[in-house]
């Protein structure tokens, strides 16, 4: 997918915003959603909510099966609702409320030592276990590679350095990253 124009992102985003704003004070998603333009685009897509700069909620896709703005809809109201390490966003949480969308390129085979810290994510898997690492967590954590790769398999539930076991399917991806205050970051 090319990079978006500053007017794809801020619908992108205006969309997730109106999709938390609804599930949370409406308990649904609204009854339309966009799929024209760059809402008819299929891609991974993860929501990241934050307040106050602090994580709140991040869920995703990694393939883009439904359109875009499917994608957004369902992975905003889950990330407000329903990721298991948060408790749901309530109402008066809104006002508060940062949201940052990240696009995924399609995940492919890379070798570990062409990793490159804030440029590429992780997608670590071994049998029915899987572990994604969105780019932007190795930068604000200040991982090395290996230590990304490392909370990558910690993250599938396999043992740290898993990902040097020929058994273990590393992939990466990059992303598009942007958000509510307009900052993008190309992938």
């Amino acid at each position: 997918m090319p990079s978006l124009s500053k007017a794809d992102r801020q619908e992108l985003l205006r969309l997730a915003r109106q999709v938390v704003v609804e599930a949370v004070t409406l308990g649904h998603l609204p009854e339309k959603v966009p799929i024209d333009g760059v809402f008819a685009e299929r891609s991974g897509v993860f929501v990241t909510l934050r307040r106050r700069h602090r994580l709140q909620g991040c869920i995703g896709v990694v393939e883009g099966s439904d359109t875009l703005g499917e994608s957004i809809a369902h992975c905003a109201a889950d990330a407000a609702l329903h990721d298991p390490r948060f408790a749901p966003l309530q109402a008066e949480d809104l006002r508060d409320l940062e949201i940052e969308i990240s696009l995924l390129s399609p995940p492919a085979p890379i070798d570990p030592a062409r990793i490159e810290i804030g440029h590429h994510g992780l997608l670590i898997s071994r049998g029915e276990r899987r572990g994604l690492l969105l780019p932007q967590v190795a930068v604000e954590h200040k991982l090395t590679s290996e230590q990304f790769l490392d909370e990558a398999c910690r993250k599938a539930q396999l043992p740290r350095q898993s990902w040097r076991d020929p058994g273990t399917q590393v992939l990466g991806f990059t992303c598009e990253v942007f958000g509510d205050d307009g900052a993008a970051t190309p992938g």
